[in-house]
């Protein structure tokens, strides 16, 4: 009688995954810090996430206002679907008031922009240990 090595299963997103699945999904070899405008210039040249409201589209770069109230320039291919009023944004920071984007991801219409900037100030303070 053979056995059958069981592979320990994660549940994620509502489902069940192998732990190959998991490693791929919850892969931390190049994180993305959760910043808001303020924080920007303390990751120039590091990879961040951001969410933004969007003002405007400006050829190769979206305007928009970070989740602190301050304006930010998202630069670097938009996406091939049309942008929400709301976006999440991970990329590489180019100066204190710009982003070179990799990854768009489009949040909709509404987002409660105060929680979301709080968790940006948990991140980079005192709770840091517990983001990646």
């Amino acid at each position: 009688m053979t056995r059958l090595k069981k592979e320990p299963l994660f549940f994620i997103r509502r489902r069940f995954v192998s732990q190959q699945v998991f490693n791929e999904i919850m892969d931390t070899s190049n994180p993305a810090v959760f910043v808001n405008a303020e924080l920007l210039h303390f990751y120039v040249g590091r990879r961040v996430r951001a969410v933004i409201q969007v003002i405007r589209s400006d050829g190769g770069a979206v305007i928009g206002k970070s989740t602190d109230e301050k304006q930010l320039v998202v630069k670097g291919p938009t996406p091939s679907v049309p942008i929400t009023n709301f976006v999440e944004v991970i990329g590489i920071v180019d100066n204190e008031k710009c982003i070179r984007a990799e990854t768009w991801t489009n949040f909709g219409d509404a987002i409660d922009m105060f929680s979301f900037n709080k968790l940006c100030q948990l991140a980079n303070g005192e709770f840091k240990h517990l983001f990646l």
